[in-house]
């Protein structure tokens, strides 16, 4: 009989163990964060995702990584249908140039 509590509570034990080292559920930070470019431009961004995935993206909705050097740059999709960085560097919707808006619209990740 002794036996048999001690083991149930053994198990009850290795069960909240298990469910304690489980990660939270946790949804990215939902305002606005704002960005700096290394030449000093700002912008405006949001995360979306959970602990699985995630991703950032600008204001109205483009897809967007960190690149090299520290610039935050478009991502576009490869031949193998992965997300990667272009080098396309990212502006906030109303200091686009048309150039700028073409390419997206070619090449850019939308996230909406």
């Amino acid at each position: 009989m002794k036996k048999g509590i001690l083991m149930i509570a053994v198990m009850a034990m290795m069960t909240m163990g298990m469910q304690a080292q489980s990660p939270a559920k946790v949804p990215a930070y939902k305002g606005i964060i704002e960005r700096v470019q290394p030449n000093g431009d700002t912008l405006q961004t949001y995360l979306r995702g959970d602990e699985h995935m995630h991703w950032m993206m600008t204001e109205d909705g483009w897809q967007i990584l960190e690149g090299k050097k520290g610039w935050y740059v478009y991502a576009k999709t490869n031949c193998k249908g992965k997300v990667v960085a272009s080098c396309r560097k990212v502006h906030n919707a109303d200091k686009r140039s048309k150039c700028e808006q073409r390419w997206l619209q070619k090449h850019g990740i939308k996230k909406h």
